[in-house]
């Protein structure tokens, strides 16, 4: 995974976020080559929503398929046989 495509599972408009604040971008940029997705998020987790708010990726309306979801079978509870 490349940090550009992290930065889009994130939701984070890597172009715009890249062109108006280039060193914290390049510092994350390598920090993010040397650690795991998991690693850095846990590092960078108060400052993930931040950035994310700045640089919101806007995301086309597409139609969202519908959840279907199977209803669970009611429990009856058995009576106590003395």
């Amino acid at each position: 995974m490349t940090f550009e495509e992290y930065l889009i599972g994130k939701k984070i408009d890597g172009a715009a976020f890249q062109a108006t604040e280039p060193a914290l971008w390049n510092e994350w940029n390598k920090l993010f080559e040397q650690m795991s997705p998991a690693s850095f998020t846990s590092q960078k987790l108060y400052l993930i929503n931040p950035i994310r708010r700045k640089y919101h990726l806007k995301v086309e309306a597409t139609e969202t398929p519908k959840l279907i979801v199977a209803a669970k079978p009611v429990m009856k509870p058995k009576p106590k046989m003395n």
